[in-house]
């Protein structure tokens, strides 16, 4: 299901365009299995997987909520309020905290300053013992996990403006706005903070990287070019995480591209292939992998671009962004399932229940296994033999 944001000054155009993407839904196309979620099939287990560990930190679920891996700490956050840090390794919670408001998006952290944000745009700092270092406010709500890194804490907003507030005392530091589309897709879309830069996507289809200390835009990019009469149909926004592989930066984009620059040589693209994906994608040092939005599961070459393969026995049924490791990535579904498929050729591997149903927040590959945030609001680790 297609979930859009729009300007308040364009609500009954954004109404229409809601019904129209839902009309891709089975609530609106009962007579039509084109969007029936795929049963699940048979298949010749290649893979043990098991639960390692399950902790609630909450309640809820919501595509704001990534949880963020430090050394051998996990920090995560629920729509409730709740915030809380755990041993990676056993899921024991080493502190937990709450804010006194719901939550559209968290967490970031750097193992010293945990961020959660607000639908109201209120920014919350805590220390890494749990209790509040500050509180700061964005220019309006703020739906995608905040980054933290470099002296500074950065957010995104509704109204694409990207604001950095100093680590330690939560003042502003910078303020960079973009002009948006009318009609924006609410997706589990991520910022990136890597060597003094903050790398995002926007809606309309472009990718930044930002200097952390004084807000320059140091390059841009590219990913897809809106494209249509309607607004519905310019749709195109950069979904999920930029993803870095040495000098390869790649993103992928919804009704756009997937592309990779090489940005040591000034963010020249080395490829891109027509694309459409919901969720985001995730590469390794071989391939970029990526569910289109029926949920077909893609590979490409990172080198050339060229497709290695596609999977389609998980189609339609609303794949996260997939996590990718050793030999195999993951993904989850829209009951609550966890999918490994094998990197060098898409064939089915394992699954794996967490419950809670839908997974929304997209997987987290780590040392220890695949981190998975699941709809009641739980973390739930899961190894791999």
């Amino acid at each position: 299901m297609t979930i859009l944001r729009f300007n308040r000054a364009l609500r009954g155009v954004a109404f229409t365009a809601s019904l129209l993407a839902l009309a891709g839904c089975s609530i609106f196309s009962s007579n039509d299995d084109r969007y029936e979620p795929a049963e699940l099939t048979e298949y010749a287990p290649g893979l043990s997987v098991r639960q390692i560990w399950s902790t609630s930190i909450g309640s809820g679920a919501g595509l704001g909520f990534v949880p963020a891996v430090v050394g051998d700490a996990v920090y995560a956050a629920t729509p409730d309020g709740s915030v809380a840090k755990l041993e990676l390794a056993s899921g024991r919670v080493v502190w937990k905290a709450s804010t006194d408001t719901d939550l559209s998006a968290g967490v970031g952290s750097d193992g010293n300053t945990t961020v959660v944000a607000s639908p109201l745009g209120d920014i919350t700092a805590f220390d890494d013992t749990g209790k509040v270092k500050w509180t700061a406010k964005a220019s309006s709500e703020v739906d995608v996990a905040p980054v933290v890194g470099f002296g500074a804490v950065v957010v995104r907003s509704g109204d694409y403006r990207i604001q950095a507030f100093n680590i330690e005392t939560g003042e502003r530091l910078w303020s960079l706005q973009r002009p948006g589309p009318a009609l924006a897709l609410r997706s589990s879309g991520q910022m990136r903070i890597a060597e003094g830069l903050v790398i995002t996507g926007l809606p309309g289809g472009k990718l930044l990287a930002i200097n952390v200390g004084s807000g320059n835009v140091q390059w841009e990019g590219t990913v897809a070019t809106p494209r249509g009469a309607s607004d519905l149909e310019r749709l195109t926004d950069v979904v999920g995480s930029p993803r870095l592989a040495g000098s390869l930066l790649c993103a992928v984009a919804y009704q756009g591209r997937i592309v990779c620059f090489n940005v040591s040589q000034g963010g020249r693209p080395v490829w891109a292939k027509d694309f459409s994906s919901a969720s985001g994608m995730a590469i390794d040092d071989r391939f970029a992998y990526a569910p289109d939005q029926n949920s077909v599961v893609n590979a490409f070459a990172l080198d050339s671009g060229s497709n290695v393969w596609k999977q389609s026995a998980l189609k339609n049924r609303k794949l996260t962004a997939p996590a990718a490791m050793g030999n195999a990535i993951a993904v989850g579904d829209l009951d609550g399932y966890v999918h490994f498929l094998s990197s060098s050729d898409g064939s089915l591997l394992a699954r794996l229940s967490v419950g809670g149903g839908a997974i929304v927040s997209p997987l987290q590959a780590t040392p220890s296994g695949v981190l998975v945030q699941n709809g009641n609001g739980n973390l739930v680790l899961i190894g791999t033999n």
